[in-house]
Order: C-alpha cells, then sequence, then structure tokens
C-alpha cells in the first residue's frame, strides 16, 4: 500500500483495512511512515498479526495466501530500497540465489525454514498414484530450483526434450507430436514423459481501451469487431483444440459460471458485424482510421495479432500491430495509452469476483482494470457484491454483472484454457495447481530414474 512500492496489487486490500487508506495518504504527504501506528494493523507478538476490516471481507482467506500478501522484513527493505526487487528476502522454502535477466532465475534451498511437512491425505487416487509416498516427510525436498525464461517455444521445446528442463507446457507446434486422441503419444512414453491436464480457472480476450476517444465511445464498433472475431478456428490455430469458447469474463469452475450462458456477440457473423459496423458510422470501413493493436513480442502473439488484423479486414477494417517486450507491453496499458490488446487473466482464488474485479471502476489503470470501464450499475452491484457471503443470492449480482458487461462489450471474451502440461519421469510429486503457486517444495528427483530415462533422450 506504500505509494512509492507502485504495487499493482494495491487493490487487494483498498478500502478494506481499518486506517490504511488513511495511512497511504499521509505517506503520500511525507506525514506518515511504517513506524506509525495503523488502527487495522497490529502485531502483539513476532508471529501474530491481528487484521481488522472496515466492513466484511469474504475473500480475505483467499487474499492472504497470494503472492501480494507474503511476508517480507523490513530491515532487508531499509538495506536494499529499490534494489529490493534483485535482493528479494522472503519467508518461504528456498531463498533467492541469482537473476540472469532474460535467462533464469535460481532458488536455493532455505536452511533456516520451519515450514511443512508433506501432506499426508490428498485427493481421491493420490494413494495410488503414488502421491502420498513421502507423507509426514520435512519440506522440501530438492537442494535447488531454475526457472529458464524462454521467449521461443522451440528453443524451450528441444531443452525438455534433452532433458534441460523437467517441466513444460506443450507448444501448439508441437502438440500433435505430444498428444494423440487426447492421450500422451507412444514416442514420449517411450522417453519416460508424463502428461499432466488440468482445466484452467482463466480467460483470455481482448480489451479496449474505453478511455480511447474512438474505441470506447463506440459501442457499435466493439461489438462488430467480437463478432467478427472467428473464436472456433483460433481454438484449432492456436490451442490446438485445448480450450472452450469464452462468453464472459466467468471462467468454469467458478461460482456464477454458467455453462448454458449465450454472448450474443461471441456468434462469428461477418454480415451482422457489417451491419453494426455501419450503425457504428463507417460502413465497409470507410472514415474508420486504422486500430492499433498492442501485443508482445512473442512468435505465438504475433501470429495471433495477424490472425486478428485478417479477421479485421473482412470487415473492412484496417488494424496495426505494435510489439514490444512483456513490460513494455504491461506499462502501456498501465499508462492508459493502448487502444486494442489481447491478454489473459487466471484466477487468484475461487471466485468471480477476482475476475469482476478487472472492470471495476474504482481499480482502472494503473490498477487491475486495464480496459478502463466504468459503468455506474455494474460499480454498484461490485460493491454489494462484496459484502455478500458466497450463496445464490450473491451468485445472482455476479451473474447481472456479466449481463452488464457483455451488454457494453468493453472486452471481448476469447476462451477457457485447457492445462497440458509435460514432465519427466524422474520428477515425483509433480501435481500443478493453477492457484496454489508453492507447489515447488513437494517436488523431488528421483536421480536413479534420471540417470536411467536420460540414457533415452
Amino acid at each position: 500500500m506504500d505509494p512509492a512500492a507502485t504495487s499493482d496489487g494495491a487493490w487487494i486490500f483498498e478500502g478494506r483495512i481499518a486506517g490504511l487508506d488513511d495511512w497511504r495518504t499521509k505517506v503520500s504527504k511525507g506525514e506518515a511512515t511504517f513506524d506509525t501506528p495503523i488502527e487495522g494493523w497490529s502485531a502483539p507478538d513476532s508471529h501474530t498479526l491481528v487484521i481488522k476490516l472496515t466492513k466484511p471481507y469474504y475473500q480475505l482467506h483467499y487474499v492472504l495466501a497470494m503472492g501480494y500478501a507474503s511476508v517480507v522484513p523490513k530491515e532487508a527493505v531499509d538495506k536494499y530500497g529499490k534494489e529490493f526487487l534483485n535482493h528479494p528476502v522472503g519467508t518461504g522454502p528456498f531463498k533467492f540465489e541469482s537473476w540472469v535477466r532474460n535467462s533464469k532465475v535460481v532458488l536455493v534451498k532455505n536452511p533456516n525454514w520451519n515450514g511443512h511437512t508433506y501432506p499426508t491425505e490428498g485427493e481421491p487416487g493420490d494413494d495410488k498414484n503414488g502421491f502420498l509416498a513421502d507423507a509426514g516427510q520435512k519440506l522440501p525436498f530438492v537442494d535447488k530450483l531454475v526457472f529458464h525464461e524462454i521467449i521461443e517455444d522451440q528453443p524451450a521445446w528441444l531443452m525438455f526434450q534433452k532433458g534441460q528442463v523437467d517441466i513444460l507446457g506443450i507448444p501448439k507446434d508441437n502438440f500433435d507430436s505430444a498428444v494423440v486422441n487426447n492421450s500422451l503419444s507412444e514416442e514420449m512414453k517411450k522417453k519416460g514423459i508424463q502428461l499432466e491436464v488440468t482445466v484452467e480457472p482463466d480467460v483470455t480476450y481482448t480489451s479496449f481501451n474505453m478511455m480511447d476517444p474512438l474505441i470506447g465511445k463506440n459501442d457499435n464498433l466493439r461489438k462488430a469487431i467480437s463478432l467478427a472475431m472467428d473464436t472456433p478456428t483460433s481454438i484449432e490455430k492456436f490451442y490446438n483444440g485445448r480450450a472452450v469458447s469464452a462468453h464472459s469474463p466467468i471462467p468454469p469452475g467458478v461460482d456464477a459460471y454458467d455453462p448454458g450462458f449465450k454472448n450474443p456477440y461471441k456468434e462469428h457473423s461477418i454480415e451482422k458485424a457489417k451491419e453494426l459496423l455501419a450503425k457504428a458510422g463507417f460502413p465497409e470501413g470507410k472514415n474508420l482510421p486504422p486500430l492499433v493493436y498492442s501485443t508482445t513480442n512473442s512468435s505465438t502473439a504475433a501470429q495471433m495479432a495477424e490472425f486478428f488484423k485478417l479477421e479485421m479486414e473482412k470487415i473492412g477494417v484496417q488494424v496495426k500491430i505494435e510489439q514490444s517486450s512483456w513490460p513494455q507491453f504491461t506499462e502501456k496499458i498501465r499508462d492508459k495509452k493502448a487502444q486494442i490488446w489481447g491478454i489473459a487473466w487466471l484466477a487468484d482464488y475461487p471466485d468471480a469476483e477476482n475476475f469482476l474485479q478487472l472492470l471495476y471502476g474504482k481499480n482502472i489503470s494503473p490498477g487491475p482494470n486495464g480496459s478502463n470501464f466504468k459503468n455506474k450499475e455494474f460499480d454498484e452491484l461490485y460493491e454489494k457484491a462484496a459484502l455478500m457471503p458466497p450463496g445464490a443470492e450473491r451468485t445472482k449480482v455476479y451473474q447481472r454483472m456479466r449481463d452488464i458487461v457483455v451488454e457494453q462489450s468493453p472486452w471481448v471474451p476469447g476462451v477457457h484454457r485447457l492445462g497440458y502440461r509435460l514432465y519427466h519421469g524422474w520428477l515425483r510429486n509433480y501435481k500443478s495447481h493453477s492457484i496454489v503457486n508453492d507447489n515447488f517444495k513437494y517436488l523431488r528427483v528421483d536421480p536413479k530414474a534420471q540417470s536411467e530415462i536420460k540414457a533415452k533422450l
């Protein structure tokens, strides 16, 4: 919540903790520091934090498990200042060792971590599948974690094939060689490779900057673009069929998702798109300046952008593509300078509020509402739902908010993805979770199996 941190996670606490927003204002004026008491935060001892809320916050137990709420030591922040980004100190099972920009991040086992033991219970089938073999053992099991940053798919695929990477999502161009009839191919099985498939609580979407004087002020233009987009073809082209069409911001597996709901502007219809384009004042695209589509500099992102451009040409809309690095891309959105862009959101926690907050008026950029969408009824319903416990009444409110978003069209919902991941047979206890992000502490490497399997690669 410190303004100097320019965190994009402040939304999880804004308006929630007694005295915290007031403290934030005073800090920005130089009238308060981290030593200034805050009514809603207190630490009666070194292992206890007491939080006093301003109003009910039914998502708080989810929020406290997010990375934003991870504990960091004040003395380390004081020592490193702005360089804390490059010298992170936390409380987890691993500690930071090195970061080679555009290459890799290395974490090593934290010898001072007094953490958990491996779970003794799991989901049905976990015991049979060997996931409870380490029950009760002290964590973590591995000495080091190396995260590689590989922008292009094929170098990543080759590294995995050589056994230089343990876990990898399947690049779209390699999917057919890895998965046949939704099962792992025989070639992959012979190499000791394993396949994991999960349903992702996420949504991809094309976002419009509602503050843009052209695209933000013309709902018929946005709806024409939506109708011109061919989601079924994009699922085959870019996801190898590993997705379902999204009709709203709310994904499967989250309260208020309705599999029977149909977005009238997700119908792929060039004819209807042209009708709405004419209604928008640009028949056949006449007098409409080229629209600017922002994206990142990966090859897949470039292909998706080009596909969008070709779709728009079918209704007479010209598109200019602007590529940049991920930091530059996100900065453009935060600065409200992007016009149209494609992006995705994966659930931080299993509540529709986590997706609807991306459209809440008070969360506009540089907050998570990158589309800068503002709607009085939506915002009132969002604030009402925030005070409601889970249940049928809150679900109705969420679904009304969904309907407002569909009608106003600040987004074109894209797809809800299926997660396909490959991992080598020497890896034990690998069970990914789209929301839980600390599962690396459970991993174990079997050196004997690793030696035997690598000989086959």
